[in-house]
C-alpha cells in the first residue's frame, strides 16, 4: 500500500530558482539536470512553481529577457513531509499536474513527482529495476 512517509520517496533539497531568473535560466536547468519542475523561492518562502509545460504554454520569442514570475504558476498545491504517499497519489489523479512541493511547515523540504510514486511503486513489484538511462546511456557516450 501507499502508507509510507512521502519523504521516503521525495528529491530532498531540490534545486529551486528566485524570481529573479530568466525563462533561459529555467530552460538551462531543466535539460542540464533532466527534470520539468522547478521550485520558485523568494526569501526562502515559496511563491511558485516553473515547469516544462509552463514553458510550452507561454513560448518567449527572447528567454533572456522574460523572467520566471512572468511564466510561473501560483496556484500550487502542497503536501506535508508528514503526509502519505497515497495522498500524493490521490492528488495526481485528481488535479491532473505532475509535481507537489514538500513543505515541513513554511520551509521547501523536497517535491515528490507522480515519477516518483510509479517508481516507488514498481520497485515494490519488481527486484531489480532497470531505468533506460542506465542501460542505454553509457552505450550511447561510448558511441
Amino acid at each position: 500500500m501507499m502508507n509510507e512517509a512521502i519523504h521516503t520517496i521525495m528529491t530532498k533539497n531540490p534545486i529551486a530558482l528566485s524570481p529573479k531568473h530568466t525563462i533561459a535560466d529555467v530552460e538551462s536547468l531543466f535539460k542540464h539536470h533532466r527534470i520539468h519542475h522547478l521550485p520558485v523561492l523568494e526569501e526562502g518562502n515559496l511563491i511558485g512553481l516553473i515547469t516544462t509545460y509552463d514553458l510550452w504554454n507561454h513560448r518567449s520569442s527572447n528567454p533572456n529577457e522574460t523572467f520566471v514570475t512572468d511564466v510561473m504558476n501560483t496556484r500550487i498545491v502542497k503536501i506535508s513531509i508528514n503526509d502519505k504517499i497515497g495522498t500524493a497519489a490521490e492528488l495526481f489523479l485528481d488535479n491532473r499536474f505532475h509535481a507537489l512541493p514538500v513543505m515541513d511547515g513554511d520551509k521547501l523540504v523536497g517535491i515528490v513527482t507522480t515519477f516518483d510514486v510509479l517508481k516507488y511503486e514498481f520497485k515494490k513489484e519488481y527486484d531489480n529495476i532497470i531505468l533506460y538511462k542506465d542501460v542505454f546511456e553509457p552505450n550511447l557516450r561510448t558511441a
